[in-house]
């Protein structure tokens, strides 16, 4: 069986990409999970991130956006010291700061996933790879919707971030074609 090369050996990234990359999500929660999680490994690994996200979902209120939006400071400050999270105290202040974007967003639109799902006509972009190193790290589209959401003031949400988003949560599917996971049409 052949897959996408990135996750190489690492039985935690394989997992991820064998279960979880690149499916499409519309559930509010997994988009805000998704990210808060690329956010937070902006200038790291994946595999460092992903080896926290149980202390994440535990130190976040398993990503309830709601319950994130109402985190003061001294509950952000006890979660950078009591919790396996990334230490970076503006990633960590973010997730109440995106929590309320969020909220408003879904205010506008009804829902989180109907704003960005929009940006690709509610179907996943289905790219054609036959190399992982083909793959882009940012696209016209991540720098469109980038900008959008700095507009409506999310932090840690570069074009870089927002492409390995909309990989994670199935808005573009960037499996190579060998892989078994890559979508045929």
């Amino acid at each position: 069986m052949s897959t996408c090369l990135w996750p190489g050996n690492n039985e935690r990234m394989r997992e991820y990409h064998d279960k979880e990359w690149g499916v499409p999500s519309y559930d509010d929660r997994y988009l805000f999970e998704m990210l808060t999680l690329e956010g937070a490994q902006a200038g790291l690994s994946w595999s460092i991130v992903l080896s926290k996200r149980d202390s994440y979902k535990e130190a976040f209120n398993n990503f309830d956006i709601s319950y994130c939006s109402s985190l003061n400071e001294t509950e952000l400050e006890d979660i950078k010291e009591n919790y396996q999270v990334i230490k970076h105290m503006a990633k960590i202040r973010s997730v109440k700061n995106n929590a309320n974007c969020v909220l408003e967003i879904q205010k506008e639109f009804g829902s989180f996933s109907n704003y960005l799902w929009d940006y690709v006509d509610f179907k996943p972009i289905i790219n054609d790879w036959e190399m992982n190193d083909s793959l882009p790290a940012q696209t016209d589209l991540s720098t469109q919707l980038s900008k959008d959401l700095k507009k409506r003031g999310f932090k840690f949400v570069g074009p870089v971030t927002i492409y390995s988003f909309m990989q994670a949560v199935g808005m573009v599917d960037d499996h190579i074609n060998s892989c078994f996971r890559h979508t045929t049409i």
